[in-house]
């Protein structure tokens, strides 16, 4: 008998239905990326040092500032660089877009630095944009000194939360360069001396299918961090770890966990848009640039609800934005897009002259 409790009390324990895995990182969170709905989170409020991961927002700035395929020559801040690099030297000239995969890829000091100085016309003045955009975006527990990520002499170094670069990772996916920069395994880049051949750090793009893109990060105070994104089926998450010595199969346990949790469901689509009961638009069509979708539980859907709301105004022209539909879970606002109108074009009847009245007298079906 004490056999059987035994094999019972061992079968439930190695295979019971409840399965969970122990997460090793100190910070971490899982955010979905269309709605910055948390999605799963452990002290991803508290600011910690985050190393390369800084990197993101060195990207993004540089490409919402300047033309990609503009030239860049390194100066002597390159010198100023140590740990990973590209290996520029003083002198050589790239493309401001094979800086960024050298930024991205292969995380390279150097090329943040180049790309820091030809962009803000100094380091100093980037770091400035870098904390601004922060703040455009919502990330309050951030702060940058640097575009790199690594610690000064006195171990101070670029700060922020898990909270707050799932924030900036879910806006810099929108960006269509970036996306297609991150999602990157293999780059040839050339400059005016030689020819760079890069594979990204980024190892979950090979470990996990669904992966689009990251960030890696390590430093001996802050110890590993990343930056991962995944999307399956409408279901777009990001996940960022700080001190995290096991991060690769954390992301990949919480990508597969929370794929399977959630369903992404189409709430509104865009090709049988209406507002009901509607008249002062009714003479016109209004209408939303996009189906949007909700990445709910199964238990979740009873609980969606849409709120539209309708500006009425005098003068307006196509394309113009007329309100908005919030789309709600219980009282929470998750998502909230922006409604258009299209004009009705009044199709008036040419008069007629004499010639085609008397044409149309012979062609006209008897």
């Amino acid at each position: 008998m004490k056999k059987l409790w035994l094999g019972l009390i061992l079968f439930f324990f190695f295979w019971g239905p409840i399965k969970t895995q122990a997460i090793s990182a100190r910070n971490i969170i899982a955010m979905d990326m269309d709605t910055h709905r948390v999605l799963f989170e452990k002290n991803a409020y508290d600011e910690h040092l985050i190393a390369s991961i800084t990197k993101i927002m060195t990207a993004v700035v540089a490409i919402e500032l300047k033309d990609i395929n503009s030239d860049v020559t390194a100066t002597n801040t390159i010198l100023k660089s140590f740990g990973s690099g590209i290996y520029i030297e003083v002198g050589e000239t790239m493309k401001l877009k094979d800086l960024l995969y050298g930024l991205m890829l292969r995380s390279g000091n150097d090329a943040a630095l180049a790309i820091a100085e030809f962009v803000g016309g100094d380091v100093d003045t980037f770091v400035e944009f870098m904390n601004q955009k922060a703040k455009e975006i919502g990330m309050n527990h951030t702060t940058f000194i640097n575009p790199h990520g690594l610690e000064n002499n006195k171990g101070e170094g670029n700060k922020s939360t898990a909270y707050d670069m799932a924030l900036l990772s879910s806006y810099a996916m929108k960006n269509d360069v970036y996306k297609e920069i991150v999602s990157t395994k293999n780059h040839v880049a050339k400059s005016d001396r030689k020819t760079y051949s890069w594979t990204n750090k980024n190892k979950m793009l090979t470990l996990y299918e669904f992966t689009t893109g990251g960030k890696t990060g390590f430093t001996e105070r802050a110890r590993r961090t990343l930056v991962s994104t995944a999307s399956k089926e409408n279901k777009n998450i990001t996940i960022v770890s700080l001190n995290d010595p096991d991060d690769w199969d954390d992301h990949k346990y919480l990508y597969e966990t929370l794929f399977q949790e959630y369903e992404s469901v189409k709430v509104v689509d865009k090709n049988n848009f209406k507002v009901e009961n509607e008249n002062y638009y009714k003479n016109n069509t209004l209408y939303i640039k996009e189906d949007i979708y909700l990445m709910v539980k199964k238990s979740e859907k009873e609980n969606i609800s849409l709120d539209i709301h309708l500006e009425k105004q005098k003068e307006y022209e196509n394309g113009s934005v007329v309100g908005s539909i919030k789309i709600k879970l219980k009282e929470e606002v998750l998502k909230e897009e922006k409604i258009y109108v299209q004009k009705q074009e009044k199709v008036e009847e040419k008069k007629k002259n004499l010639f085609q009245k008397i044409i149309g007298w012979f062609t006209h079906d008897k």
